[in-house]
């Protein structure tokens, strides 16, 4: 699905700071920024990801904090008009 479509569905904007340990120094704590459209509160995409972070990456996780915030509901959108969304 679009972007528009996700968030029509309920798909919310979703940020992640994930802080992981680096592998060659593992007392040395690194963060990575993950943002996508993710469904609130059970985040399947944001899951999929730290799977595959798990399987992939090096880096053992340390600590992962989320926030989510919806960009658009359908109520915001009207058929033949666009406007302005905050």
């Amino acid at each position: 699905m679009r972007s528009l479509e996700l968030q029509l569905h309920g798909y919310r904007l979703t940020t992640a700071e994930i802080i992981y340990r680096m592998p060659d120094h593992p007392g040395v704590l690194q963060s990575f920024i993950w943002q996508n459209l993710d469904l609130a509160p059970r985040f399947p995409v944001l899951h999929k990801f730290l799977e595959f972070w798990e399987k992939n990456i090096e880096g053992k996780l340390y600590k992962i904090i989320v926030a989510n915030t919806r960009l658009i509901t359908p109520g915001e959108l009207r058929a033949g008009s666009m406007t302005t969304l905050q």
